[in-house]
């Protein structure tokens, strides 16, 4: 079997690091959103990404039993980003079908925070 991990740090001072050990998304809500988002991978690059608004994770934590996780909004959006990377998934592939990423210098100001509740 496989072995991967992600390592979420959600935003905010003192928030603990989300471990998920073998992860994948076992259900994603129909109700979406459609923000810019970017990548390490591409860092001078956004584009328009839709994501579920909410998403349930099946993983592993350092306690070797299997759990479900819910997440949603802006850290549905975080985690789920994160979940691809494990599978070998970029953003850019799940970008609608004609829409092209803009630079980050033309995305400056465009965007809107993320909410995380």
């Amino acid at each position: 079997m496989d072995r991967s991990a992600a390592v979420v740090f959600p935003p905010g001072a003192g928030t603990e690091p989300i471990v998920l050990l073998n992860a994948h998304v076992a259900e994603a809500s129909e109700d979406e959103d459609e923000p810019y988002e970017g990548c390490l991978s591409f860092f001078d690059v956004r584009g328009l990404v839709p994501r579920p608004l909410s998403i349930v994770v099946a993983h592993s934590n350092l306690d070797g039993f299997t759990h479900l996780s819910r997440f949603t909004h802006g850290l549905s959006r975080l985690v789920h980003h994160e979940v691809d990377h494990l599978g070998g998934v970029l953003y850019r592939e799940r970008m609608r079908p004609g829409v092209q990423p803009i630079p980050v210098e033309e995305y400056r100001g465009t965007g809107q925070r993320w909410t995380y509740s």
